[in-house]
């Protein structure tokens, strides 16, 4: 087994070596003095967390209170890369885990690993039918978004990226003395290249920059992982079912919002969704050629020796008079394959410009299986050419669309289009009064009618226009791309049954939903409903059931093979209700629609709003899979993978390869052991599910006593974080607010959560659910302990609890009462935190005595240390943050030095505490 403490060694190592070269280069910038000064600070802030002493806080404060331009912003800065270095080094050390679990020559397997998993159903004896039946339904599509913040400018990210490449080599044993001072040289020079680059953004990225952004993972990694991961798979199946002959199917995919989504981003525009959807293509046949060119070279098979198939010889004789100019021909006829790869290489740098392209993906998937089928014929068995396998794997993944781009937009956006449009028509003169069962009757009689409604365009003002435009590129979409470009519109704040019909018209004046004459439908476009606040979770089960009771929607779904996407937002919920009650009524939402469905025979898929963060239903892939209902998973399981994670995900491929392990073998095990009724871990006893009812109950109205039922609660917050600095960081092309409004109800989920994450306060992540627990625990002993068991035996409560303790940890109250300094009223401000207080301490009580832990995290030592590690170096970000924004809301005339060192303190947390929005 790994030794956990050697381990642990090896990266403190790590973490030394950088801070070493950091000390070196800060000397070097800024001379003596500024090691000095940072070492002074780090100094006194450790040993302040060590044992708090008021005379030496109060030195520390006043040692950063005295801090100078250019000093300062120095300072600042020394302890933000400390926090980037610090990051590289854990994934470092991650990776060196998952080799070390490869090179141990026993039968322990790395948890929630692909070669865990299979051996998992192997031991419990579950046949290769039954594996090969769920791997067949499997599904786990991941959409990267780009709105959540992602703090880190892309140039520091491969800078970051070239930093953790060098630390990888200096594990190799076989090193010599010199190759270590070069790779040390190296190091050092790029650390310093960190410290030299300006990690602020000078302007606002557009949607065009959040789409290159997107698509640099897909070009680093996710483009070979993907494959990697179904190809791990299928070989950990060999080893362990040697008899079967496996087809693993692609169940692992991902899609994105980016480009598409409209809610709220005046910036997605028709046009710039079609721009996205030419630089996916773009992309993947960029990648498709470098492969294809690599396989010309390998297949260098002569017909001299080797027999290939009549169909291939005819594809070739065929493709070179219709496709190949002269001199494109590949000049040796023999090298029958190295012709073939040069037709496949002219055709796809045609492709999206003239005819003599590929008009879809699925032609070129013909060839290369033409290819592979004819290579088999004379390559020994036993040995699988997987170059070629891969391509086709990709080529299968991402087709010429490279990612599924979702559509989403507001409801009242598509009921402000319908209104016009009905109105033009004389249907009715204001189809957003009627009432709920007057639209449906109305929205139903239109769906059977085959006749359009469209005038021509002056009848409607420019939003309507610029929403039939939407939905007319969508249509286009179809036609140049494929169907799979845009296979999904997602409609935001879904509060009834016509919300989705509304949709559906609107498809059907664009000719994506027809009504023919003899009754027949077509439809491509499935409409999804996203269930964001308390209330809308609940309505949502009555919601579906109504559009499943109805004909002409049934009829859509029956064209969409009878299956319906239903989206879960965690992020509003959880401002609304806080998130102990958001995440139960989530997880009851997914029960009563998945019971509902099934009385229909109608599939579901569920798609996961989940953030980054903990405040908005953020965590590790694998547990937020496990923590759904269980009937659930066999349904497909769709989750957002948000900005803010993606470079901690896929930035490198071992890290990437690791995360999607995780993510699929949880889904692979759980959903095998289920539809093999063996697993035990997901049943779930009723007074579980009172107990739960219960203690939302008491943490709903705690939450909302305080963010709603306390009038000075928003003044609180506006200042007591930094949520007004923030639109300066420059870190997302969508506004903080709906309609630029400051009213609490139009304040997005993101920086809400971002404000609270920096102010230390976490409130959004676990406010109010110590009230609840205590309220329940209280009863009595006996409510304890069936706390204490359903943390043992309940994955969804065992995932919130750990959560909550995740949260609390990151939460530090200490350096969060710095904060109540920036509130102008003292009385309030002490009112308000001295509640925050309270709750945590109570939160904190129950957790500890529900796990039975001395300390929180006490089951995850690793990530224990890493808070532990990083608290006394977040704290002086913190207490210059409060300083600085002090100063600057003292003055009119704000000099931009003062915003630029904000915004770098507020940069430096959010790396220090690996969480923004």
């Amino acid at each position: 087994m790994i030794n956990v403490e050697d381990s642990s060694s090896l990266l403190r190592n790590d973490v030394k070596n950088l801070g070493n070269i950091l000390g070196e280069i800060l000397v070097h910038h800024g001379g003596v003095s500024l090691l000095n000064k940072v070492e002074e600070i780090r100094k006194k802030s450790i040993a302040l967390r060590q044992t708090h002493n008021e005379e030496e806080y109060k030195k520390l404060k006043e040692e950063i209170s005295s801090l100078e331009p250019p000093m300062r912003q120095h300072v600042i800065r020394a302890f933000s890369t400390y926090f980037h270095l610090v990051n590289i080094a854990e994934q470092n050390h991650r990776i060196r885990r998952r080799r070390q679990y490869q090179l141990e020559d026993n039968d322990v397997s790395q948890p929630f690993s692909l070669e865990g998993a299979v051996k998992s159903l192997k031991e419990n004896k579950i046949t290769e039918s039954v594996i090969q039946d769920v791997l067949n339904d499997l599904s786990l599509e991941l959409v990267i978004t780009a709105h959540p913040t992602e703090a880190t400018k892309r140039t520091v990210l491969e800078i970051q990226k070239r930093i953790s490449t060098i630390l990888q080599q200096f594990d190799n044993p076989l090193l010599t003395k010199r190759e270590k001072e070069n790779l040390h040289e190296s190091l050092f020079n790029e650390v310093t290249a960190l410290w030299q680059t300006d990690e602020l953004r000078h302007r606002k990225p557009t949607v065009v920059d959040e789409v290159r952004n997107g698509l640099y993972y897909f070009d680093q990694t996710l483009f070979d992982v993907l494959p990697d991961i179904h190809q791990e798979l299928e070989e950990q199946l060999d080893s362990e079912f040697p008899d079967h002959d496996w087809k693993v199917p692609n169940f692992l995919t991902f899609g994105s919002w980016i480009g598409g989504d409209r809610d709220g981003n005046p910036n997605v525009t028709p046009e710039v969704t079609w721009e996205t959807l030419q630089k996916q293509r773009a992309l993947a046949i960029k990648k498709y050629r470098k492969v294809a060119e690599e396989l010309m070279r390998r297949f260098s098979h002569s017909m001299v020796r080797v027999e290939v198939s009549k169909e291939l010889l005819r594809s070739v004789e065929e493709g070179e008079t219709k496709y190949l100019d002269e001199g494109d021909a590949w000049p040796v006829d023999s090298e029958i394959y190295r012709r073939k790869f040069a037709i496949i290489l002219k055709r796809l740098k045609n492709t999206g410009k003239t005819d003599l392209g590929y008009e879809d993906a699925e032609e070129l998937l013909n060839d290369l299986l033409m290819i592979q089928e004819s290579v088999e014929k004379h390559q020994p068995s036993h040995h699988k050419l997987k170059m070629i396998r891969k391509l086709i794997r990709q080529v299968q993944l991402f087709g010429f669309h490279l990612a599924t781009l979702d559509i989403r937009n507001h409801s009242g956006e598509h009921e402000a289009a319908i209104t016009e449009i009905l109105r033009a028509v004389n249907i009715t003169s204001d189809y957003s009064t009627l009432p709920e069962n007057e639209k449906i009757e109305m929205l139903e009689s239109v769906l059977k009618d085959p006749r359009p409604l469209l005038l021509a365009d002056e009848y409607y003002s420019k939003e309507t226009q610029e929403m039939l435009k939407v939905f007319h590129t969508i249509k286009q979409a179809h036609e140049e791309f494929g169907q799979r470009s845009i296979e999904v519109y997602l409609v935001s704040m879904t509060q009834s049954s016509s919300d989705l019909l509304e949709v559906l018209v609107l498809a059907k004046e664009a000719g994506i939903y027809r009504l023919h004459a003899n009754g027949e439908v077509d439809s491509h476009l499935n409409v999804a409903p996203l269930l964001e606040t308390i209330d809308d979770l609940i309505a949502g089960p009555d919601i579906m059931k109504t559009l499943f009771s109805m004909d002409v929607y049934r009829n859509h779904l029956n064209e969409r093979g009878n299956n319906q996407e239903v989206m879960l937002g965690y992020s509003d919920g959880s401002k609304d209700g806080g998130t102990l009650t958001a995440n139960w009524k989530l997880f009851k939402a997914q029960q009563e629609i998945h019971d509902m469905a099934k009385e229909f025979n109608i599939g579901l898929k569920f798609f996961h709003g989940r953030g980054g963060s903990l405040g908005r239903g953020g965590g590790p892939l694998n547990r937020s899979i496990l923590s759904q209902p269980a009937e659930t998973l066999g349904d497909g399981v769709k989750i957002t993978e948000q900005g803010e994670v993606l470079s901690s995900r896929y930035l490198l491929e071992d890290i990437a390869f690791r995360s999607l392990e995780q993510g699929a073998s949880a889904l692979l095990e759980s959903s095998a052991k289920i539809s093999n009724k063996s697993e035990q871990a997901h049943i779930r006893e009723s007074n579980w599910e009172e107990a739960m009812e219960e203690i939302s109950s008491h943490s709903l109205k705690k939450y909302q006593s305080l963010v709603f039922g306390d009038k000075d609660f928003l003044g609180y917050f506006n200042e007591a974080t930094p949520i007004k600095d923030l639109g300066a960081l420059n870190i997302g092309s969508r506004p903080m607010s709906r309609k630029g409004s400051s009213r609490f109800e139009d304040l997005r989920a993101i920086p809400w959560v971002f404000a609270w994450t920096q102010s230390r306060q976490l409130i959004p992540a676990w406010y109010a659910a110590g009230t609840g627990l205590q309220a329940f625990a209280s009863k009595g002993e006996e409510n304890v302990k069936l706390l204490q068991t359903m943390y043992q035996h309940w994955p969804f409560f065992k995932s919130t609890v750990n959560n909550l303790q995740m949260a609390l940890m990151k939460a530090d109250l200490s350096t969060a009462k710095e904060y109540m300094k920036l509130v102008k009223d003292e009385e309030i401000a002490n009112r308000i935190f001295g509640d925050i207080k309270e709750e945590y301490e109570k939160t904190k009580e129950m957790l500890l005595q529900i796990t039975g832990n001395d300390n929180l995290l006490d089951h995850t030592p690793n990530i224990q240390e890493s808070v532990y590690r990083r608290n006394p170096y977040v704290d002086p970000l913190n207490y210059l943050q409060v300083e600085l924004i002090k100063i600057m809301r003292s003055q009119e005339d704000q000099p931009e030095e003062l915003l630029t060192e904000v915004l770098l303190t507020i940069s430096g947390v959010a790396a220090g505490l690996r969480n923004t929005g």
